[in-house]
């Protein structure tokens, strides 16, 4: 039959997305707080408007953000309202059905760069407003605010009763978005010997340019610089192993690091830095690196003398991080559940060449008191393992050998003895009758 079309995609629609927040920066009169400290919070809001998303059917109710109040006073929350006309937002659909799928947003904004009043001429004010979705997704956007050209017009215009800026009839605050940065990882977990990608993408206003790109790793206190790329200069500087495709970089705000052949030493933490002339956008990935344990038990099946122990070993080896949870039981035909033993000795954590660390496990069983057939089960937990690990050995029934042995063939040899001694009388007491039978007739 003939081919079905594709399904369309969904159209776009502008939509306003508001975020509670918390404006954190220093008290621009100065005021030191109870606390002793510079710095004050303060609630906010951040109004991003029209924002271009998907229409999937679930925007009816989706309607334009209404100021709550025109006249604010110092302890209202501050509004910040936001164009982001030449930047586009990054997983705006995330942020837009937030509360709908269950997931939190933290809004933080902070002055970038600030000009208090009263020292000369007004001066642009720059904000930072960082947005963390509890899905593990990050985005920065750096705000411009609003500005005038000069202290008089500054003086004519309404001032924001706590940031002392002009603000708008409404009593918000005006901005643009001129920067935005993002990832949708701020943690990975990955195995040895694999290959994983860091997130992490930007985009500019017209009026701004990139200036570099820094890739750096921290871990345990020291820290290193991976990947860097100045605008301009003949080419990146790169530590073997990592790759930050230039092409992407330049073309679409493509700052991804690729990492290939993951060990335990590039576990840490991943700071992306992300440069223009004026600001600066970091983004933090922690990467985690987690091996899951190869288990054996020796031996697997074990059968014994009286008055013998066995030892079972259980090796429990090539496994990352350090934490390991290693269990023996036991279980007969008798039991309904597995039996746990406290009886077992362990030897110290070595570590491998590698990074990896194992340990073995020792078990010893007394003929004397165990109890056959039976199985002991040596269990490990580690957090590279969606379920633990058990491996077995089987505990066989003695067999009889020795003196037990003879006595026993000594009985099975009188029983037939005495059996066929039976047999043989009957028999022979078998023509006596039939003779008497004989004579009676």
């Amino acid at each position: 039959g003939p081919a079905k079309a594709p399904t369309p995609a969904p159209p776009f629609r502008r939509v306003d997305i508001a975020l509670g927040c918390s404006y954190v920066g220093e008290d621009v009169r100065g005021l030191l707080h109870a606390s002793g400290g510079s710095s004050s919070e303060h609630p906010a809001t951040l109004v991003l408007r029209g924002i271009s998303v998907r229409d999937d059917g679930n925007l009816d109710d989706v309607t334009e953000y209404k100021v709550p109040q025109e006249n604010p006073d110092s302890s209202s929350p501050i509004v910040f309202e936001a164009s982001a006309q030449s930047v586009s937002i990054p997983h705006a659909e995330s942020m837009l059905h937030a509360d709908c799928d269950g997931e939190e947003v933290n809004c933080e904004i902070s002055p970038y760069s600030f000009q208090r009043p009263g020292k000369g001429p007004c001066h642009t004010s720059w904000f930072m407003a960082t947005l963390q979705l509890s899905g593990g997704i990050s985005i920065a956007l750096v705000l411009r605010g609003p500005h005038c050209s000069s202290w008089e017009e500054e003086h004519d215009a309404t001032l924001h009763p706590k940031l002392r800026i002009p603000m708008s009839k409404e009593g918000t605050l005006l901005t643009t978005v001129e920067f935005q940065s993002s990832s949708c990882n701020t943690s990975l977990h990955t195995h040895l010997g694999s290959s994983v990608t860091l997130d992490c993408r930007f985009a500019l206003a017209p009026s701004s340019s990139l200036s570099s790109l820094e890739w750096r790793r921290q871990h345990q206190g020291s820290g290193r610089s991976l990947f860097w790329y100045q605008v301009g200069s003949t080419g990146p500087a790169a530590e073997p192993k990592v790759h930050v495709d230039v092409v992407e970089l330049l073309g679409t705000g493509d700052a991804s690091l690729s990492l290939q052949g993951v060990s335990v030493g590039d576990e840490g933490t991943y700071i992306c830095l992300v440069s223009t002339l004026l600001h600066q956008a970091q983004h933090i990935i922690q990467l985690h690196v987690a091996e899951p344990p190869r288990v054996h038990v020796i031996p697997a099946v074990v059968s014994f003398e009286r008055d013998v122990t066995t030892t079972l070993t259980c090796s429990i080896a090539g496994y990352y991080p350090l934490d390991v949870s290693v269990s023996w039981t036991q279980k007969t035909p008798e039991d309904d559940a597995e039996i746990p033993l406290s009886n077992a000795r362990f030897s110290s954590h070595r570590q491998s060449q590698d990074g990896t660390y194992s340990i073995t496990s020792y078990l010893s069983i007394s003929s004397a008191t165990a109890r056959a057939p039976a199985t002991y089960s040596c269990h490990v937990s580690h957090v590279a393992l969606a379920e633990p690990i058990s491996v077995s050995a089987h505990l066989k029934a003695p067999e009889q050998t020795g003196s037990e042995g003879l006595v026993g063939g000594f009985i099975a040899t009188v029983i037939f003895i005495v059996v066929l001694f039976i047999v043989l009388r009957r028999r022979a007491a078998k023509p006596k009758s039939e003779q008497l039978l004989r004579a009676s007739e």
